[in-house]
């Protein structure tokens, strides 16, 4: 039977709740309705004139070819960040919870990268990549590959995906490990006693009881890839070449710190805050319909 918790106060829950709630107002929805305020107002750099313009930010952005290659560049980035870093999490993950000897070790490795900061990480790639001194573009030019992520387009969008994907890693990894090791062992045995292989046995078996897990993880990952990844594009390519990485956050700080175009900043930053509270709740609605609890 069921035991809920029953206050004889009608003020002591909303007591309890208080704090959070107020940490939530103060650092969520003040900030959202600030942003919103902005975004219809006009306001020169020094916080002098104010005046309201109704949606003209809003209308001026659309009309701008470089933020509207920012949605397809951020559509590219985030897509490649959620699936690659989801898949490669996931093998760690499968190989590490199949490690006997040494499987502390190689835990302890695989979580080390979360530890990083996003700009450091950044920076550490950069090197890696930086042509022709860094070590891996050496390699490449060693086997015929002209690498330059300073010029190259493609090549700074696969910089910073290698980035933020090592830097997501760890996150992911120990979630999955966390969801192999909860998996019943007479399940895979069962299976395996019966003739399964392996990989009918990942796929119809250990997959599916991950589905709670993956679901998490890609709403998660999702939102990664909209904000918290733009100190690794400030640290590694600021944007560029051009604006061949500029993604929706990068260019909401552009605009705002450096073109000091406050209004046009906000709007954007309102356009982002509903792309990604659509995206989620799309992915509650129709993507959590496949996850089997």
């Amino acid at each position: 039977m069921e035991k809920r918790v029953r206050f004889t106060s009608r003020w002591l829950p909303w007591v309890l709740v208080a704090p959070q709630l107020g940490i939530v107002g103060v650092f969520f929805f003040w900030p959202a309705a600030q942003a919103l305020l902005q975004s219809v107002m006009e306001q020169d750099v020094f916080g002098g004139d104010l005046h309201f313009v109704g949606a003209q930010h809003f209308r001026r952005l659309f009309d701008d070819e470089s933020y509207l290659q920012s949605f397809r560049v951020t559509a590219v980035f985030s897509l490649l960040v959620a699936a690659v870093g989801l898949s490669v999490s996931l093998l760690l993950a499968v190989m590490a919870d199949r490690v006997v000897r040494g499987a502390r070790w190689y835990k302890t490795l695989l979580i080390w990268p979360y530890a990083v900061a996003p700009a450091v990480a950044g920076v550490l790639w950069m090197f890696m990549f930086a042509s022709p001194v860094g070590v891996v573009a050496w390699a490449l030019q060693y086997v015929g590959i002209d690498w330059n992520h300073r010029l190259d387009g493609r090549h700074a969008l696969a910089l910073v995906v290698l980035a933020a994907v090592w830097k997501q890693i760890s996150y992911n990894f120990l979630f999955f490990l966390a969801g192999l090791q909860a998996i019943p062992r007479s399940l895979i045995e069962a299976a395996t006693i019966d003739g399964a292989s392996p990989w009918r046995r990942f796929w119809t078996i250990v997959f599916p009881l991950l589905s709670p897990t993956t679901f998490f993880l890609l709403v998660i990952n999702v939102v990664y890839a909209f904000f918290d990844t733009f100190a690794i594009i400030d640290a590694t390519t600021q944007g560029g070449p051009g604006k061949d990485t500029a993604i929706l956050v990068y260019k909401v700080y552009y605009d705002g710190f450096k073109a000091l175009d406050m209004g046009g900043s906000a709007a954007q930053s309102v356009i982002l805050m509903v792309i990604v509270i659509a995206l989620t709740v799309v992915q509650f609605r129709y993507v959590e319909r496949r996850v089997q609890y």
